[in-house]
């Protein structure tokens, strides 16, 4: 585990792939940089209390797919009691044009084919959390088993179960 002098070397390493991960996460380029910025408070205000069981990459993608899950979820509250957010990834067909993709910046996603994204991530989006989060971080992060199972707390095999049922959804979504 590298061991950082200041939290700013803790920053500087991980802030690319929290706001990546975010952003892969919300599809909304304000909504992910806001994730971004909160998952680094909480990381900075649990710092000290940090064990090193994992490693810190693992530790903050942790914190990122909670943060992530949390404005996820706050965004379907908002919807259910009236306070209508515009989502870029609607279930609504007459919606799904109305808002165009965001500035994806990850290396992994060229945005030569922005339809063919944005029809992608919408079948992601209906993904069980658990199947996408392992999804997102295995196909675009490119992230090994060992270390998806790490930051989701459980084993390779139910890595590599979640990874094929997340396949064979996306796959059924596509004969939809």
């Amino acid at each position: 585990m590298k061991d950082y002098e200041s939290f700013e070397g803790v920053y500087e390493d991980h802030v690319d792939m929290v706001y990546n991960l975010c952003l892969n996460y919300l599809q909304n380029k304000e909504e992910a940089e806001e994730a971004c910025q909160d998952v680094f408070l909480k990381v900075h205000e649990k710092w000290e209390i940090f064990s090193g069981k994992s490693s810190a990459k693992t530790y903050i993608y942790r914190i990122s797919i909670n943060q992530c899950l949390d404005v996820i979820k706050a965004r379907k509250r908002q919807k259910r009691f009236g306070f209508h957010i515009p989502l870029f990834f609607t279930n609504n067909e007459e919606n799904v044009r109305e808002f165009e993709l965001p500035d994806f910046n990850h290396p992994g996603i060229q945005l030569e084919d922005k339809e063919a994204i944005f029809l992608l991530f919408r079948k992601i989006n209906r993904l069980p959390d658990s199947q996408k989060t392992a999804l997102i971080l295995k196909t675009i992060d490119g992230e090994s088993i060992q270390q998806i199972s790490e930051v989701m707390k459980t084993s390779t095999k139910a890595v590599e179960s979640l990874l094929s049922r997340a396949r064979a959804n996306l796959k059924a979504m596509e004969a939809e």
